[in-house]
């Protein structure tokens, strides 16, 4: 029979629990009322096109968003630590954006046990950043104020300010003049 701590399912969950500070039953139960929570929020932002509700409910789910933001369509912003994610003032984020507070081989006891665990770092987008359509940010990225993520980027360091990064990974290809 297979030790209950060997199934991943179970580490992960803990881990979850551990960082909410969360134990036994009773809390594995409020774990999962907040996670149902934050799903339906999250579903409400991701498929409407009105930038404005899609930020409230970012709002209430936790992630920290400043004044005259624009949250197109499709963006998923992470569905397990959305208060590591803190977005400035005056930040665009395009469609089919994915913004990550964390990493996890989800399924891979080996690779956890073995140099790949779990990851939980914030996230910071400064005021003026712009995340054009399709790029992924990854957890502890700073993206620096008026910089510009192309699409399809695929962001693992930092971002200076006034800077345009681009690419899997994305590289700075060019630096703002002020």
């Amino acid at each position: 029979m297979k030790d209950i701590r060997d199934d991943a399912n179970h580490v992960n969950e803990q881990e979850v629990m551990q960082y909410y500070g969360h134990s036994g039953s009773y809390g594995r139960f409020q774990l999962r009322c907040k996670f149902f929570k934050t799903w339906i929020l999250h579903r409400l932002a991701y498929s409407t096109p009105l930038s404005d509700f899609a930020i409230k409910m970012q709002r209430a789910r936790g992630v920290k968003i400043g004044k005259n933001c624009h949250v197109s369509p499709y963006v998923l912003i992470d569905l397990v630590y959305p208060q590591l994610v803190t977005i400035e003032n005056n930040v665009t984020i395009g469609s089919n954006t994915m913004i990550f507070a964390h990493a996890n081989p989800t399924a891979n006891l080996f690779l956890k046990k073995n140099g790949y665990p779990r990851k939980v770092e914030p996230v910071h987008i400064k005021s003026g950043a712009v995340l054009f359509p399709g790029c992924i940010i990854t957890a502890g990225v700073t993206v620096g104020e008026n910089a510009l993520v192309s699409a399809g980027s695929v962001v693992f360091e930092d971002v200076p300010d006034f800077c345009v990064v681009v690419g899997n990974p994305a590289r700075i290809i060019k630096k703002i003049d002020r």
